[in-house]
C-alpha cells in the first residue's frame, strides 16, 4: 500500500452512512418445476434477501454495480462495500468466501457480469459458524443454477475519466460436460488514482501545512482457473488457482510544506517553506492453491466438507523520500533531506478447515466443525536517511533497519444449532471459540534481538431470533460477539516518511479488537424496514494522529506522527427507517431511507508504544449525532425495457469519528443504460456535483489542531460494452470456500 494512501484509508474507516437501495416487486418464476412467488427484498432467518434474478437492470452492470443497488449496502471510495454504512463486509459466493485477497476481490467483482446473479444476501450480525474476521458483517452472492452442459462466456471492456484515463478488460468462460466442471477469468487494466491533498496541523504558536498531489499509477492482470468434478452422486472433489499481480511504478506525491509561527496575540512572526517530492515503486503478488472436498450424508442436505489451503503473497515496496528547500536563485532544488526506504514484505499460509452439518427432521440444523491457520510473515526494512547542511552539501548518514519475522497459528472451533419451531418462529444459537499464538522477533542491528509474543482465547457467543407475526409484519433480534486480529501489515513496525516533519508507524504490539453488536429488525410488507442496531467496540485499532514539538538546527518544528495502535473504545447507536416501492407497472422504481446515528467515542494515547516517545496528549471523547439521506431512482425509459435511466442521491451530516469530526459529504450519480440482444451499452456518471471530498476537523482541548481535505477526484464517467456468448443455461461450477480466506483479508 502507497505511503499516502494509508492515511487515505484512515479517513474512510469512521464513515457510518449507509447507500441503501430496494425493491419492493414481486415476481413470480419457475425453479426446479414448482412455480412459486417470491419477495425481491424480504429478511429470511439471520439475513436480508434480495432477490435480482428478474430484474433487467442487472443485465450489463458488473457485481460490483450490483451491489451497489442492493438494500443496506454501500461503498463510499468504489472500492470496498459496507453494510449499513459500518466497515468493510466480507464478500461470499454460494456460501463460500471468495478465494482472493482483498485487491483482487474488488477487481473480481468489477469484472463479473451482474447476469449470473440470483440473489443477494447480506448478513449484517455473523453467526458463529463463519470466521472471526467476518465481525463487519457479510455479503453472500448466489449464482444461478443453470442446468446444461455447454460452454457460454462473457466480455466486457470500459473505459473510466476522471482526473485520468483508465481502462480495463476482462473475459470470463464456463464449461460443463456431464460430472466435469471448468470455469476461467481473466482480466487486466491500467489506472492513475490521482488525489490532493490538505494536512494542516499545530497550535496557536506553531503551525505546518502540507499541499499537495499524489499520483498513483496501476497496471494489473489476474484471474482464476477452477475444476469441479462429480465423483458420484454424494460427494465432489474441487481443485481452484487464484492469482493476481499490481505493478505501481513512478507513484509521485509532491508537496508544499509551510512553517508558520505567531505570537501570543496571533500575529505572524515567521514563515518557512520547503517541498517534500517521494517517488516509490511498487508490487505485489498472490499465489493460492486450494483443494476441497464435500460429501453429502443423507438425504435431507446433511453434508461434510473438508479444505486445505495454501497462500503465497510478495509485495516490494521502495521510495525515495526527498526534502528540498530554498536555494539562493528561490528554487526549490537544495537537499536538506533525503530517505531511501525498502519495505517488502512475504507472507506464507497454510489453513485446513472442516465443517460438518447435520439435517435432522422437523426443520432442526445442527453444525460443528474447526479450522486450523499457520501463517509467517518475513519484513525486512531498510531506511537510509542522508541529511545536509544549510549549503546543500552532505553532512551526514543515519540507518534504521529492521528484520521483523512473525509467525501465527490459530485454532478455531464451532457449534451452531438453528430450529424452526412454526412458520412464524425460528431461532439461532450458536458459540465459537478461537485460540491465537503468535511470536514476533525483530532484529536490529548492534542490538538484543527482540521478542514479542501474544496469546488468548476468545469465546464468542451468538443468538438469532426470528418471528413472522403475519404475511406483512416481521419482526427479528440478532447478538453476535466477533473480534478482529490486526492485518500483518499493521503489525510490521515499519515508519513510512510524509514529510520532514509527518510519518505512519505500525505497531507488533497491536492486539485484536473485540465486537459486541445488537439488532433489532422490523420489516412491513417486505418494502418498509426499521433497524435498531448498537454496536459496542473495545480496543479499537486505528491511527491516531500524535503530535509535540521538535528542536532542529536551534528551530522549533512541530512534528505529526499517525500512529497504529488500540485506541479506546467506541459505541454506534444507529436507527434507519427506509423504503421501496415501485410504480406506474413497474416502470419506476424509488428507494428512500433515512437514519440517525449517534457515536460516542472514548480514547486517550500520548505514547508511540514503538519507541516510548512522548506526544502532546490526544483525548477524542466527543459525541455526535447525524443524519442520513438516500434516495435511488431506476426509470425505464421504452415499454420494452431495453432503456434504462437512473439517478442516485445520498447526503451525509458531520459526524465525529476517531481522527476527528468529519464534515458533511454528498453525491449525485446518474447513469443510462441500453440491453440490445447480447450486448449491453452503459454510461455512468459519478458525483456530477463534485461534493464528494473528504474534511476532517479536530481540535484538543490541550490547543492542538488538526485538519485533513482529502480530494479523491470522484466525479468522472465510465462509458463501457459487455457481451455474452454461448449456452446461457451451463450449470457453474461448484465455488468453494478456501481455508485460507480468513488470512487473505489481513494482506493489506
Amino acid at each position: 500500500m502507497k505511503t499516502p494512501l494509508l492515511i487515505a484509508a484512515l479517513f474512510f474507516t469512521g464513515f457510518t452512512f449507509a447507500q441503501e437501495k430496494k425493491s419492493d416487486s414481486v415476481k413470480t418464476q419457475k425453479i426446479e418445476e414448482v412455480v412459486i412467488t417470491k419477495q425481491v427484498f424480504k429478511k429470511q432467518s439471520d439475513r436480508f434477501v434480495y432477490d435480482v434474478a428478474a430484474s433487467p437492470v442487472a443485465k450489463g452492470n458488473t457485481t460490483f454495480d450490483l451491489l451497489k443497488q442492493t438494500p443496506l449496502l454501500s461503498t463510499t471510495d468504489d472500492k470496498t462495500m459496507k453494510i449499513a454504512g459500518k466497515n468493510n463486509a466480507l464478500i461470499y459466493i454460494n456460501g463460500r468466501k471468495t478465494n482472493m485477497d482483498a485487491e483482487s476481490v474488488t477487481q473480481f467483482l468489477k469484472n463479473t457480469p451482474a447476469e449470473n446473479i440470483q440473489k443477494i444476501e447480506v448478513i449484517t450480525v455473523p453467526g458463529s459458524e463463519f470466521q472471526v474476521e467476518s465481525s463487519d458483517g457479510i455479503i453472500n452472492i448466489v449464482l444461478k443454477k443453470k442446468m446444461s452442459n455447454g460452454l457460454n462466456g462473457n466480455m466486457r471492456m470500459s473505459n473510466s475519466q476522471n482526473k485520468f484515463n483508465a481502462s480495463n478488460a476482462t473475459f470470463s468462460t464456463n464449461y460443463r460436460k456431464d460430472k466435469l466442471g471448468i470455469s476461467a477469468n481473466l482480466y487486466g487494466g491500467e489506472n492513475i488514482e490521482g488525489q490532493e491533498y490538505v494536512l494542516r496541523n499545530g497550535t496557536s504558536l506553531l503551525q505546518n501545512e502540507s499541499v499537495g498531489t499524489v499520483d498513483d499509477p496501476n497496471k494489473y492482470i489476474g484471474g482464476y482457473l477452477n475444476f469441479d468434478y462429480q465423483l458420484n452422486d454424494k460427494s465432489n472433489l474441487a481443485l481452484s488457482w487464484n492469482s493476481s499481480a499490481n505493478k505501481s511504478y513512478g507513484s509521485a506525491v509532491n508537496l508544499l510544506n509551510t512553517l508558520m509561527t505567531f505570537d501570543n496575540k496571533g500575529n505572524l512572526l515567521e514563515t518557512k517553506n520547503n517541498k517534500s517530492n517521494n517517488l516509490e515503486n511498487a508490487r505485489s503478488y498472490n499465489n493460492s492453491v486450494n483443494v476441497n472436498y464435500e460429501l453429502k450424508t443423507d438425504s435431507l442436505g446433511s453434508k461434510l466438507n473438508l479444505n486445505a489451503a495454501y497462500l503465497h503473497f510478495r509485495r516490494f515496496q521502495n521510495s525515495d523520500n526527498k526534502t528540498l528547500v530554498q536555494a539562493a536563485d528561490g528554487n526549490f532544488s537544495q537537499l536538506r533531506q533525503q530517505v531511501l526506504q525498502d519495505i517488502p514484505q512475504v507472507i506464507n499460509n497454510f489453513s485446513t478447515m472442516a465443517d460438518y452439518i447435520q439435517k435432522f427432521e422437523k426443520d432442526f440444523t445442527l453444525s460443528v466443525g474447526g479450522n486450523f491457520n499457520q501463517t509467517k510473515t518475513n519484513n525486512d526494512t531498510k531506511n537510509f536517511f542522508y541529511f545536509y547542511d544549510t549549503a546543500g552539501n552532505f553532512d551526514n548518514l543515519r540507518s534504521d533497519l529492521n528484520h521483523f519475522i512473525y509467525d501465527e497459528n490459530i485454532y478455531g472451533f464451532y457449534l451452531t444449532a438453528e430450529k424452526k419451531f412454526s412458520d412464524k418462529f425460528s431461532g439461532k444459537l450458536g458459540a465459537r471459540y478461537e485460540i491465537t499464538k503468535s511470536t514476533g522477533t525483530s532484529e536490529i542491528p548492534n542490538q538484543p534481538m527482540q521478542v514479542f509474543e501474544r496469546n488468548y482465547n476468545n469465546i464468542l457467543p451468538y443468538l438469532s431470533l426470528n418471528y413472522a407475526i403475519n404475511e406483512k409484519n416481521n419482526i427479528s433480534y440478532s447478538f453476535s460477539s466477533r473480534m478482529r486480529r490486526p492485518s500483518f501489515w499493521e503489525l510490521n513496525p515499519v515508519k513510512n516518511i510524509l514529510t520532514e516533519n509527518n510519518y505512519t508507524q505500525n505497531n507488533p504490539f497491536v492486539k485484536a479488537s473485540s465486537t459486541y453488536n445488537q439488532e433489532m429488525t422490523y420489516m412491513f410488507k417486505n418494502s418498509y424496514f426499521l433497524i435498531l442496531n448498537h454496536s459496542l467496540y473495545k480496543d479499537v485499532i486505528t491511527q491516531v494522529p500524535l503530535q509535540r514539538n521538535i528542536e532542529r538546527d536551534g528551530k522549533t518544528y512541530r512534528q505529526l506522527a499517525y500512529i497504529r495502535t488500540n485506541f479506546g473504545d467506541k459505541q454506534e447507536m444507529s436507527a434507519m427507517l427506509g423504503m421501496q416501492k415501485t410504480f406506474f407497472k413497474k416502470t419506476l422504481t424509488t428507494n428512500f431511507n433515512i437514519g440517525f446515528q449517534h457515536n460516542i467515542n472514548n480514547g486517550t494515547l500520548n505514547t508511540d508504544p514503538t519507541t516510548g516517545i512522548i506526544f502532546d496528549t490526544y483525548i477524542n471523547k466527543n459525541k455526535s449525532t447525524s443524519l442520513t439521506i438516500q434516495t435511488n431512482n431506476t426509470l425505464s425509459l421504452d415499454k420494452k425495457k431495453t432503456w434504462f435511466l437512473g439517478v442516485n442521491y445520498f447526503y451525509v451530516d458531520q459526524q465525529q469519528i476517531e481522527l476527528g469530526m468529519l464534515k458533511n459529504l454528498m453525491s449525485l450519480d446518474i447513469s443510462i443504460k441500453k440491453n440490445w440482444n447480447d450486448w449491453t451499452f452503459a454510461l455512468n456518471l459519478e458525483d456530477v456535483l463534485r461534493t464528494n471530498i473528504v474534511e476532517i476537523e479536530d481540535y484538543q482541548t490541550n490547543g492542538n489542531y488538526n485538519y485533513v481535505k482529502n480530494d479523491q477526484f470522484n466525479r468522472g464517467g465510465t462509458f463501457s460494452i459487455t457481451y455474452n456468448f454461448g449456452n446461457q443455461k451451463v450449470k457453474k461450477v461448484r465455488n468453494i470456500e478456501a481455508a485460507s480466506d480468513a488470512i487473505k483479508s489481513r494482506t493489506r
